[in-house]
């Protein structure tokens, strides 16, 4: 199973066109938070089509699974190859080079942003 079978082919279309035109001009803050969208409207379907019990090791589970965790490293273990594949069918790059010439990923940062979606700093 992939994210695009989650989500549809149409959505995922839709999604990769959004990732095709955006990503390269686009700054890595304002785009990570709309990947993350995209994954959480991801793991919401998937919470739908299978609620507690998806099948362990599918991308429906891993979606799930990093909705309740903190962990960059393990979320990016769970669902990075997926987040990759998209930037990939979009044909556009999501590893990046800083003016100061540190290397960064925009796929990281969407997951980084994909599982603290719920955290309020200014609530705590």
């Amino acid at each position: 199973m992939s994210l695009k079978e989650v989500v549809g082919a149409k959505t995922y279309s839709v999604w990769t066109d959004t990732l095709r035109r955006l990503v390269p001009d686009g700054r890595t803050h304002r785009l990570a938070p709309l990947i993350a969208g995209m994954l959480q409207y991801a793991a919401d379907i998937a919470n739908e089509r299978y609620g507690d019990s998806p099948e362990e090791g599918s991308v429906a589970y891993a979606l799930l699974e990093c909705s309740e965790m903190y962990d960059v490293e393990e979320a990016a273990e769970l669902v990075g190859d997926e987040v990759r594949q998209m930037f990939e069918d979009a044909g556009v790059v999501y590893e990046r080079v800083s003016s100061r010439g540190d290397e960064y990923s925009v796929a990281n940062s969407a997951i980084y942003e994909f599982i603290h979606w719920y955290d309020m700093p200014w609530e705590a």
